[in-house]
């Protein structure tokens, strides 16, 4: 079955107040577990801010923080699996409500396994 990226795009600047990350949190709950019981689910996880990022490059060299500049970043992410696209944007959806953040819904190649 076709594998799928889920990413949160949070925007750069202070959390919600306690309450409202509150309800987040519960929310990301349940659609967890609605993944796992689904058989969709195949990993998630939420990033720390990009500040703590390191970027790589070819050469060697090693910068602090993101690679590029931006209002937003991504804020966690989901891997699941879906028959299709169209199941895969719903899964989208139910993200997308239960972070108040809009979610990026993007396709994992099918190649062989390196």
């Amino acid at each position: 079955m076709p594998q799928y990226l889920l990413a949160i795009q949070q925007p750069d600047g202070p959390l919600p107040d306690a309450e409202t990350m509150a309800e987040v949190i519960s929310a990301l709950h349940r659609l967890n577990e609605e993944l796992r019981e689904s058989g969709s689910w195949v990993f998630t996880g939420g990033l720390h801010p990009p500040s703590t990022a390191t970027v790589v490059r070819a050469d060697g060299m090693l910068t602090d923080g993101p690679y590029v500049e931006g209002k937003e970043h991504i804020g966690g992410i989901w891997v699941i699996t879906a028959p299709d696209l169209d199941a895969a944007l719903s899964w989208g959806r139910k993200a997308a409500a239960a972070t108040m953040l809009p979610i990026e819904v993007r396709p994992f190649q099918d190649v062989e396994p390196y």
